[in-house]
């Protein structure tokens, strides 16, 4: 399902300046993809690059939209999440400012609350990270107003 006009703070309860995800792209019960631009304000940049914590922030938070989007697909509240484990991350090199992350998350396993995905992150036909991502979801409903 397209998630493109859907406000990504109605999805995950990150705000700025922790907020690196701008907006979900697609979302089914698989795979998803999610988008972010870095910009020169972004809490975790080095050198006008976003630093290797700032990759796997992404990564988590879209896998975290991803939730979000399946909550909302399926008409249940969307529910916190917390990472469990990153495994097997590989970043070849760290975006720099300007350029637009296309993160891609495909699920491995999705069962009793966890959430087993694999996440890869393309800045335009050049993938620059991979990682195994876990994510718990808890039962605990997101409050999502500003």
């Amino acid at each position: 399902m397209d998630f493109r006009n859907t406000p990504i703070n109605n999805l995950i309860p990150q705000r700025p300046p922790m907020m690196m995800v701008d907006r979900m792209l697609s979302c089914d019960d698989v795979d998803a993809v999610a988008e972010f631009t870095v910009r020169e304000d972004n809490i975790l940049l080095e050198d006008k690059c976003l630093s290797a914590p700032g990759i796997v922030e992404n990564m988590a938070q879209s896998c975290a939209a991803r939730m979000g989007c399946v909550d909302l697909l399926h008409g249940e509240p969307i529910k916190l999440g917390f990472i469990g484990e990153v495994r097997d991350a590989v970043i070849l090199r760290n975006p720099q400012c300007g350029e637009t992350l296309h993160t891609f998350i495909h699920v491995i396993e999705d069962m009793f609350n966890v959430l087993l995905a694999e996440v890869r992150v393309d800045v335009g036909d050049e993938t620059i990270a991979t990682a195994q991502m876990k994510v718990a979801k808890t039962d605990v409903v997101a409050n999502l107003t500003d």
